[in-house]
């Protein structure tokens, strides 16, 4: 890829606070810029909510710090930062997808199987941990489906 150089000033207090958060990160100056540039051009392609309504919840700290860290990971592997409400947000509009084309199975004969889930069980959370998720094919309501159930991958670029 073919590059070009940027040369600007900025405010002595803005250069201490860009020049901090490249050492905490391990990153460089060119990355540093290459991200805040492409976060500016990229914010048209993430849909801007007319009249949002607030969805709030609460989740364990383990959840919050694995949360952080894939957040973190991202951020190093693709050289954008991917924020909290991204991430949640696409993960939600991810499994409506999977559900929408779920119905639409169900419409050719074949059932969907949503997992149990028990608020109480998981200790009044809102995110069932990998021990209390049902196995493919274990329906609360006993449903059989034709094919093992599959997670969506979550992919953001």
């Amino acid at each position: 890829m073919e590059t070009k150089g940027v040369t600007c000033k900025i405010p002595l207090d803005l250069h201490e606070k860009i020049s901090a958060e490249i050492r905490e990160t391990e990153s460089t100056l060119s990355r540093f810029i290459e991200k805040i540039i492409r976060e500016h051009y990229e914010k048209g392609d993430v849909r801007v909510m007319a009249k949002g309504r607030t969805l709030a919840f609460q989740v364990s700290e383990e959840l919050f710090q694995r949360i952080k860290a894939y957040l973190e990971r991202y951020e190093r592997q693709h050289h954008r930062r991917l924020t909290q409400r991204e991430f949640v947000i696409g993960l939600i509009e991810q499994a409506l997808d999977a559900a929408e084309e779920s119905d639409e199975t169900e419409e050719t004969g074949l059932t969907a199987c949503v997992p149990a889930y028990d608020e109480e069980a998981a200790g009044g959370g809102s995110v069932p941990t990998e021990s209390q998720e049902s196995v493919p094919g274990d329906c609360e309501a006993g449903c059989e489906t034709s094919e093992p159930a599959q997670e969506p991958e979550a992919t953001f670029e």
